[in-house]
């Protein structure tokens, strides 16, 4: 078994996670199309991909378990440590990793968007809330 996740193996995964959510889509990265289906396309939370940070943890996952019954007829098998490969332990044994990213509360303002169509006027939500536009804002953020 490979000590990791190849480079290559990933971006595969990557565009065919994409072009699960989006046939049409040109976008290779699945953030990229996390932004551009949230933002532009209005999708839903729960239609939308998982984070890269996540899709990896999870494709590490399935590989593990892959190689497990790979080996259910061998002997001694040698499986893995699984805390290389998307698991935790906790007190009450081997939990998912489900990401390494923080906690979408800790980045919230990130959330707030603005109606502007052109340029921000100074009369938006972000600039009351005192914050800069950002790529949810119809100006993705480059007023």
């Amino acid at each position: 078994m490979p000590s990791d996740v190849s480079e290559e193996s990933m971006s595969l995964l990557e565009r065919f996670v994409v072009l699960m959510y989006d046939r049409t889509s040109d976008t290779m990265e699945v953030n990229d199309a996390r932004k551009q289906l949230f933002a532009h396309k209005s999708r839903a939370l729960e239609n939308i991909p998982p984070t890269q940070a996540a899709l990896q943890q999870h494709i590490k996952r399935a590989s593990l378990q892959g190689n497990c019954w790979n080996q259910t007829l061998v002997l001694n098998p040698e499986l893995p440590i699984p805390s290389d490969w998307g698991w935790t332990k906790e007190a009450s044994g081997w939990q998912p990793l489900w990401t390494t990213l923080p906690e979408a509360s800790k980045s919230c303002h990130e959330l707030i968007h603005c109606g502007c169509k052109k340029g921000c006027n100074g009369r938006g939500k972000c600039t009351k809330s005192a914050l800069k536009c950002t790529a949810l804002c119809a100006c993705s953020g480059h007023c």
